[in-house]
């Protein structure tokens, strides 16, 4: 699928650092950029921007903070380097420490938001917009939140927002290709003058197929992580996305080198999860947050799935 206005944003170390709380080494970090850039991906979203103030740096890992001197170390010297991305929370940046982006180390601001929070969503898209970044909304949890504030939601987004991109996102890895065109078809009623984007969670095993749906109907804008990593069942991966895309601009080589050095010894160490599980699977029937599943597996009870299959009848998620 050659399509040049396609971007591949690959959010391995940011959507990844959920399982680690953001500690990963900064030569791990390095390779990670080094090894997109050589594969010609276009965004690699480093981490969040957060505020020390709100949490602690004995807790968390410098990719939870993605400070201007980290980044533009990150960056030095590497050729054909993709843009960078990072996330921003409601709430949660430091404002008085966001430069300008003529000055900054990173070119995108995504800003993460429940459909009730668009108010404040819009407005910090429109301060980020007006210092220069790229900008995106990303709407969380629209398969529950799916009734007429989602609808007010993507209308306020078109007229009020300065944002490049609006993404769909299937936070608990919950829709399957039908919902996904029905989605991409309600996002465009309202979101006329954006690009869209999707970023897709793999508890059923379907982050890839719903992101080829949304390439079909011409969603831009494709998130991915390598090797899936990514928190519960992780996300579309990287590879298998730039194998389907038939780029010329794409060399998934780097991609394939990197999986085999760090991240499959990563996971066989046993210390991280990530990917298809049966508790994250039983979540994305249930439009589930991966939180309980994630409990599970660290628990005694970790292989007990009929018992946790009953658990979200019990919930009333049926």
């Amino acid at each position: 699928m050659f399509r040049p206005k396609i971007k591949v944003l690959d959010c391995t170390i940011r959507d990844g650092g959920l399982l680690n709380k953001h500690q990963f080494s900064f030569d791990l970090v390095r390779k990670v950029y080094v090894a997109l850039a050589a594969a010609g991906v276009d965004y690699m979203e480093a981490g969040y921007k957060n505020s020390r103030a709100l949490f602690s740096e004995t807790e968390f890992g410098p990719w939870k903070f993605c400070d201007d001197d980290l980044l533009w170390r990150l960056k030095d010297g590497v050729e054909n380097a993709p843009k960078m991305s990072v996330l921003v929370d409601i709430g949660r940046a430091d404002m008085n420490a966001i430069k300008k982006a003529v000055d900054s180390p990173y070119q995108m601001v995504r800003v993460a938001t429940y459909a009730k929070d668009i108010d404040k969503c819009i407005a910090l898209v429109n301060t980020f917009n007006d210092l220069g970044y790229e900008t995106s909304i990303n709407i969380m949890a629209s398969s529950r939140d799916s009734g007429p504030e989602l609808d007010e939601a993507l209308d306020q987004a078109e007229r009020e927002s300065k944002a490049d991109v609006v993404y769909l996102v299937d936070t608990f890895g919950y829709y399957y290709q039908e919902q996904i065109d029905a989605m991409v078809k309600r996002y465009r009623k309202w979101i006329k003058t954006k690009e869209l984007g999707f970023h897709g969670h793999n508890n059923q095993q379907l982050a890839f197929s719903n992101t080829i749906q949304c390439i079909m109907n011409d969603v831009n804008y494709l998130d991915c992580t390598i090797y899936g990593i990514g928190r519960g069942a992780g996300n579309c991966t990287t590879e298998l996305l730039l194998g389907f895309l038939k780029n010329p601009k794409f060399d998934i080589r780097p991609i394939l080198d990197i999986i085999a050095s760090d991240f499959i010894p990563m996971r066989e160490k046993g210390d991280l999860e990530w990917g298809y599980v049966i508790p994250q699977m039983i979540a994305g029937i249930f439009n589930a947050h991966p939180e309980d599943a994630i409990a599970m597996r660290k628990g005694p009870h970790r292989d007990k799935y009929r018992e946790f299959w009953e658990r979200q009848i019990a919930a009333g998620l049926e």
